[in-house]
C-alpha cells in the first residue's frame, strides 16, 4: 500500500505561487484595458465637442451674416423675378427690330427724318431720349452704326450746350466751331471730330437711347 506524501509548507507555497502570479497579471491587464478605454472615450468626446462647436459657429454666422439682398444677391425666386423685370437680361431683343445694344444702353438709329423737337418726342414715345454721348466708346460706336447725319440730344440753351438730360456738355467732338443751336453727329467723318450744328428746325435722322 503506497503511502500518500503529505505536502510540506514549502510545497504548499510552491503550489500556490503560480495562481497568485496569474491573478496579479490579469489585474494589470484589466487596469491597462480600462485605461486605454478611458483615453479612447476622452478623445472621442473631445472630437465630438470640437465638431459641435464648429457646427454652432457656422450656424450663427449663417443666421447673423449679411443677407443675400444686402450683398447684392438673391434667392432663386427673387433672382428669377428680377430677371423677368430687367430689360438688360435680353439686351435690346425685347424691343422692336432696329435697336442696338452697347454697354448698358439700347440705341435706335432712325431710317426717316424729323426736326430736333420731333426727334425728342419720338424717342420719348419709345421710352428713351435722343442719344447722350458721354464717352469716346459711345461716340465711336454711334459713328460706326450711323449712315449719315443724325440728331443727338445736344442743344444750346443761352450760352451753354446741354444734353436732353439737363447735364452740361463736358467732352465735345466738334468738327467746326458751333454756330447753330442743335447738334448733329455726322457718321461720314472720323469720330474724333464729327459734330456739326444746324437749325433745330432742319430735318435729319436721329438716334434714340434707352438706358438700363
Amino acid at each position: 500500500m503506497e503511502m500518500q506524501q503529505i505536502p510540506t509548507e514549502k510545497g504548499r507555497d510552491e503550489a500556490n505561487e503560480e495562481p497568485k502570479l496569474e491573478v496579479k497579471t490579469e489585474g494589470k491587464q484589466s487596469k491597462g484595458n480600462v485605461r486605454l478605454y478611458r483615453i479612447g472615450c476622452f478623445l472621442l468626446t473631445t472630437i465630438c465637442l470640437v465638431l459641435l462647436m464648429v457646427v454652432i459657429i457656422l450656424g450663427v454666422k449663417l443666421q447673423t451674416g449679411s443677407s443675400p439682398e444686402r450683398e447684392g444677391g438673391c434667392s432663386y425666386e427673387q433672382c428669377k423675378n428680377r430677371l423677368q423685370l430687367r430689360p438688360e437680361v435680353l439686351g435690346c431683343q425685347q424691343r422692336s427690330d432696329g435697336w442696338l445694344t452697347f454697354g448698358r444702353s439700347c440705341f435706335y438709329v432712325s431710317t426717316y427724318r424729323l426736326n430736333w423737337d420731333e426727334g425728342v418726342k419720338n424717342c420719348t414715345s419709345r421710352g428713351g431720349s435722343l442719344a447722350v454721348i458721354t464717352s469716346q466708346e459711345v461716340q465711336e460706336f454711334l459713328t460706326k452704326k450711323g449712315k449719315g447725319f443724325h440728331w443727338i440730344g445736344l442743344r444750346k440753351r443761352g450760352n451753354t450746350w446741354t444734353w436732353v438730360n439737363d447735364t452740361v456738355l463736358q467732352k465735345s467732338y466738334w468738327k467746326d466751331p458751333p454756330s447753330q443751336d442743335c447738334g448733329i453727329l455726322s457718321s461720314k467723318d472720323p469720330p474724333e471730330k464729327n459734330w456739326i450744328t444746324v437749325s433745330c428746325q432742319a430735318n435729319a435722322y436721329f438716334i434714340c437711347q434707352v438706358k438700363f
